[in-house]
């Protein structure tokens, strides 16, 4: 459990959320000024609370808390660097888009083996930017029990199941799908879900390939992948007023049955309702063969920057709230973030968990073809800076174009010019 403490006043501004936080000592060259950002799971509460934690076990160290003023974390910290102000802690960022630079600093391998599962599961050239403390599949494709019943539909193993599925409960009056079209990265679910699964999941390697000018986003088994999803927009599976919706009320129209699935990352296990869990269950976007593909990522906590001026307070701080059980309990029952520290189950976190992220936890486990989860990876497999945005972007766009060819000639000219 969270160690709660309290802790000293926060500031609300135009651009974020500011905390001071210390332990008491007098100890330390400074304070440290820690990037994060919140979602309906992780909120101020969980913030204040963690960090107070971790503070606890790092003598010395002050921390500021500077809240992202949108879930683009990573446009946060290029705006602050371009200010000057580039954090010393950054949480959950994109580390291939800073790394490159010269911006953040690599973990002690040794400290990185001895505590996680797959210690270089996020690893760049070699080196580990971010603690792998946890992975999620991204997506899921999340159903509503009672609504499948009332269309009389079951879960799809494949993926013309899957589009009966959608008809069946169009023709039953059901939403078939939500989408959180407002946000970017929101919008991008679908896509990323059949581009991870049909384009990497029969080619593993298509990043790294695309790296080598091998394989383009342009060719013509990827503009075959798009033209699903634009299947899923031009066959009315989506409310037709999607790009207005934010993800936040996405979530909230999905677990009040207003839509019967939502293509959304594991982290949406900490949104579904206690009082109602056993309504929801789980599937991989499906494939054409019925094979199951998992598009996965290692994720973790924070990056320490290169020009922290304390770099033994950052690493201590940034280690100790990596490895607090308190935190990584409610990372797994908030956030629904999958535990990956070495020489624990799930039953060592003694958390409360329901039976849909049990499942989605087997897929983890399972043996099955895990790919990267394309626009989320943060090891070697993870695009060059910009093209993530790039990607949800073109998912927003492919909403209400048809011109898939146009939109992936632009992700190609954008990778091109980003690897120059």
């Amino acid at each position: 459990m969270i160690r709660r403490t309290m802790l000293a006043a926060c500031v609300v501004g135009a651009l974020a959320l500011t905390t001071a936080c210390t332990n008491g000592s007098t100890g330390g060259t400074g304070t440290l000024t820690y990037m994060t950002f919140e979602t309906p799971s992780l909120n101020s509460t969980f913030w204040n609370d963690s960090i107070a934690a971790a503070v606890k076990d790092a003598p010395g160290v002050k921390i500021n808390r500077i809240t992202s003023p949108s879930t683009d974390r990573d446009g946060y910290a290029k705006q602050l660097q371009a200010s000057g102000q580039f954090p010393d802690l950054l949480q959950s960022i994109t580390p291939s888009t800073f790394a490159g630079a010269g911006l953040l600093v690599p973990y002690d391998q040794a400290w990185v083996d001895a505590n996680f599962l797959l210690p270089q599961g996020n690893a760049l050239k070699g080196k580990v930017y971010i603690p792998p403390t946890n992975s999620q599949i991204i997506p899921e494709v999340f159903y509503n029990k009672e609504l499948f019943a009332k269309a009389g539909v079951e879960p799809p193993k494949t993926w013309a199941d899957f589009l009966t599925v959608c008809e069946k409960l169009k023709a039953a009056g059901i939403t078939p799908m939500e989408l959180g079209g407002g946000d970017p990265f929101a919008a991008s679910m679908p896509l990323v879900g059949i581009l991870s699964a049909d384009v990497l999941g029969k080619n593993p390697q298509w990043l790294q390939e695309r790296y080598a000018g091998k394989v383009k986003f342009s060719d013509a088994n990827v503009i075959a992948a798009v033209e699903k999803y634009r299947k899923l927009v031009t066959s009315g599976y989506f409310d037709e007023g999607a790009l207005g919706v934010k993800y936040a009320d996405s979530i909230t129209q999905f677990t009040g049955g207003k839509a019967a699935m939502y293509m959304m990352g594991s982290w949406f296990l900490g949104s579904v309702p206690k009082d109602d869990a056993d309504n929801f269950g789980a599937f991989p976007v499906p494939t054409a063969d019925g094979s199951v593909v998992i598009p996965f990522a290692v994720g973790g906590s924070m990056a320490i920057s290169s020009k922290t001026k304390d770099l033994d307070g950052a690493t201590r701080f940034a280690q100790a709230w990596s490895l607090d059980p308190g935190n990584l309990k409610a990372l797994i029952e908030s956030d629904g973030a999958f535990p990956m520290l070495k020489g624990k189950t799930l039953d060592d976190y003694n958390v409360t968990v329901s039976q849909v992220f049990k499942d989605s936890f087997a897929y983890v486990t399972d043996k099955n073809t895990k790919v990267a989860a394309i626009g989320w990876a943060s090891n070697d497999d993870a695009m060059p800076p910009g093209l993530n945005d790039q990607l949800y972007a073109a998912s927003q766009a492919l909403f209400t174009s048809a011109d898939v060819k146009g939109e992936m000639a632009k992700l190609d000219a954008a990778w091109d010019t980003a690897t120059k």
